[in-house]
């Protein structure tokens, strides 16, 4: 049973993950750490934490290997990976593999502190309700995580289900990048936190339910103005 106040931090440089340690016990948190990727991913599958701050270059085991195997055991497990390398390529990784956020090395610790506290707001709410959703030829589960479309299944994680979540609740106004980053990860506009989260997430939501993610007739942008969750049942895009 997870203790909504016990962080995991993953980070193999003692001066990063000492200054962590001591800002999140100052914060009120319980704080656990491993130095190496297969020491934290041991740690990592006993379920008792919050949160966990993944760095992404370990010794041993590196932290998308790490992602992956906990996303595997548990959808919902809220992961912040740390990452020097800030290609597109690297950060969609992380999230495709599950990780709820990013952050990037260097990074400011009063900004990850927020990070943490929006992730860990959200993280307790309820996720997926009873209805299943049909998308066309598509099948969305809300409560198994999962698209499912002629007998093949597809995972979602817990942020792409809470984003189509949230869209479902206003099919009838396109819902902002803004309003996206503060119901769904907590952030609010007085942080001042860059982040592409929302817009790799949606790309990573199209692929799954998209026959053509680059034309999407589902999920789609409104511009100037953010996104729309269409249905069958829908009205017709504006």
């Amino acid at each position: 049973m997870k203790n909504e106040k016990l962080i995991l931090i993953v980070e193999d440089e003692e001066a990063i993950r000492t200054g962590l340690v001591d800002v999140f016990v100052y914060h009120g948190y319980q704080v656990e750490f491993a130095e190496d990727g297969a020491e934290g991913l041991k740690m990592a599958l006993t379920g008792r934490y919050a949160l966990i701050i993944l760095d992404v270059m370990l010794p041993s085991l590196n932290g998308y290997d790490i992602c992956k195997e906990i996303r595997e055991q548990d959808k919902s497990q809220p992961i912040i990976m740390l990452t020097a390398k800030t290609a597109d390529e690297d950060i969609i990784q992380g999230l495709t593999l599950g990780a709820d956020d990013y952050v990037a090395k260097p990074f400011s610790v009063a900004q990850l502190v927020l990070r943490v506290q929006a992730v860990l707001r959200r993280s307790f709410d309820t996720v997926g309700s009873s209805v299943i959703q049909l998308v066309g030829g598509k099948t969305i589960d809300l409560i198994n995580y999962s698209v499912s479309h002629d007998g093949i299944e597809t995972p979602l994680t817990r942020r792409e289900v809470e984003v189509i979540e949230y869209l479902l609740k206003y099919p009838m106004r396109p819902v902002s990048r803004e309003e996206l980053l503060s119901n769904i990860w907590g952030y609010q506009p007085e942080m001042a936190i860059e982040t592409r989260t929302v817009d790799i997430h949606i790309a990573k939501i199209r692929k799954k339910i998209e026959q053509n993610p680059k034309n999407p007739n589902y999920l789609v942008t409104v511009r100037g103005a953010g996104y729309k969750m269409l249905t069958p049942h829908s009205d017709t895009r504006t």
